[in-house]
């Protein structure tokens, strides 16, 4: 017999569980090196490209700075990238000369800078069936932050590409868009590109809803 203040089993709501954000502990299983812990056999890390791998070889630097304008000193990156015939690499295997996907983190022995070993993207299709501008897909965790941000990196001397790129055209604002360039540099005969992840305030970078 049914009990008058009963609820039907497909009516019982669950708890939700509380949040939490990532850090520091994301380093422990995720960035060993960064947290000062062993590294396993295979680790994914920052070195997405080797030297042999096909493309032009780059590397791409970075801060995450908060909304006081201070270094986030453990923020912890995921990337995800084409190769430079614009494909991604949907297997990973760290025998091949490049993979799509690397991790990387700021701690306080690298000043608090992000970087990544790899090449550069070439366009992707977009959906429309338009190319998108090269770009690298970015993912930060950081304490504070909930829920992953997500944003992208394109690079400046790509001028023509980024103009007609059907994501980086959405944004309205020229100066907005400028938060996702990445600035162009040589040292030591190494291309680098810089792009400085600011979380909150003025310069605010781009966070996509994806």
């Amino acid at each position: 017999m049914k009990q008058p203040n009963s609820v039907p089993s497909s009516e019982l709501m669950l708890r939700e569980t509380a949040s939490q954000t990532a850090g520091p502990y994301v380093h422990i299983g995720l960035a060993l090196a960064a947290a000062g812990n062993p590294t396993r056999d295979e680790e994914i890390w920052n070195e997405m490209a080797r030297d042999d791998a096909e493309g032009k070889l780059i590397e791409v630097v970075g801060t995450v700075i908060d909304g006081n304008g201070d270094l986030v000193r453990d923020a912890f990156i995921e990337a995800w990238q084409a190769d430079s015939d614009g494909k991604y690499q949907l297997e990973y295997d760290q025998q091949k000369p490049f993979n799509s996907f690397g991790r990387t983190a700021t701690t306080f022995d690298n000043g608090s800078e992000w970087s990544l070993k790899t090449i550069k993207p070439g366009p992707v299709a977009h959906a429309s069936g338009q190319s998108m501008a090269p770009h690298i897909n970015l993912s930060i965790f950081a304490r504070g932050i909930n829920i992953q941000l997500q944003t992208r990196l394109y690079f400046d001397d790509e001028a023509d590409a980024n103009a007609k790129c059907p994501v980086l055209t959405r944004i309205e604002s020229p100066t907005r868009r400028q938060t996702l360039i990445a600035k162009r540099e040589e040292a030591d005969g190494k291309v680098i590109y810089r792009l400085d992840i600011r979380l909150q305030g003025e310069g605010e970078t781009v966070f996509f809803d994806f």
